[in-house]
Parts: C-alpha cells; structure tokens; sequence
C-alpha cells in the first residue's frame, strides 16, 4: 500500500487554517481527509477537567502526542491528509519532523498581519484576544514549502497552493 500524502498547514489562531484547507479539499482532484486536533476536542475527546485548575499534569501533552501519532498513522494506512495544526513548541516540530520523515509532506506557513488576526478574533468572539499573537512563535519552529498570506483572497491563495503542490519535490520512499 502507497503511503498517503500530506499537506500540513500550520499558522496562528484565526490564521485562516480551517477556511483555507476547506476550500484546498473542494479545490484538489484528489481525495483528501480532513483532519486538525480541533475536530477531537470538539468532540469531546479529551478528558474531562476535574478539580479547580483544570487539566492534570501531562494531560494536554499525551493529547497532543497523540495526535502527532495519528497524523503519521493515518498517512501510512494510505490516507491523503490535509491537516491543520498550531505547533505551538520545538519539541511538537521536532516530533512531526522525526514522525514523519518517510512521508510526503508539503508543508505550509499560514500567515496573517497582527491586526488582521486580532480582528477575526474579536469577531468570532470564542478566542481570547492575544491568542493568535501568543502564537506568532510557531512560525520560528518550522520550516515551510509555501508560505501564504491570508490577508489575500482565498481562490488566489487555494490557486498558489494548488500549482505549488503539483510542481513539488515528491518524496519517494
């Protein structure tokens, strides 16, 4: 069986991520699975918080080794993946970066200015402002194929990525 494929963007809060991987999913001819660590948390799959300062030690960072896992294991079941992620520590990268060696990744910096983001923060009104800001850093743990910007329109941007992803270096294992 043929190793899947990967995609991975990686930017900020309210960058853009989940907007952009939608609309890469509907635009690729090829059949690619969705999936960001937001998607397990949403449906409850983290543990439940217990007493008054919430999480227990280690339980955020076995979730996401998990998840960093899983990318990895889905991808080498033959699943093509876009995913979605804030690398939010060198540790997180370097572990991605080890994880998936043997694969095809194409790697993505999703960008946005300061006051753009702070401004979808507002908006949505579920994100603490600062959030995105806080994590600027994850740009300075990774290194990208393609940086976008989306402060620009999104069939422009999805068009980019697109003609960028077709014309890469495939890693063949």
């Amino acid at each position: 069986m043929e190793t899947g494929r990967i995609i991975f963007l990686n930017g900020t809060s309210s960058a853009g991520k989940s907007t952009l991987a939608k609309a890469l999913r509907a635009a690729l001819s090829e059949p690619f699975c969705y999936y960001a660590s937001d998607q397990l948390a949403d449906a409850g799959f983290r543990t439940i918080r217990r007493g008054l300062h919430g999480a227990t030690p280690g339980e955020r960072e076995k979730f996401f080794d998990g998840f960093h896992r899983s990318i990895g294991a889905f991808a080498a079941a033959g699943n093509d993946l876009i995913v979605e992620h804030i690398v939010e520590q060198q540790s997180w990268a370097d572990q991605l970066a080890a994880l998936l060696s043997e694969m095809d990744v194409f790697w993505i910096g999703v960008h946005a200015s300061i006051d753009e983001l702070e401004r979808r923060e507002r908006e949505r009104g579920d994100r603490s402002i600062g959030e995105a800001r806080y994590h600027l850093k994850t740009h300075g743990f990774c290194s990208y194929d393609l940086d976008v910007d989306t402060n620009e329109p999104i069939d422009g941007l999805v068009a980019r990525i697109v003609e960028a992803w077709r014309s890469r270096h495939r890693l063949v294992p």
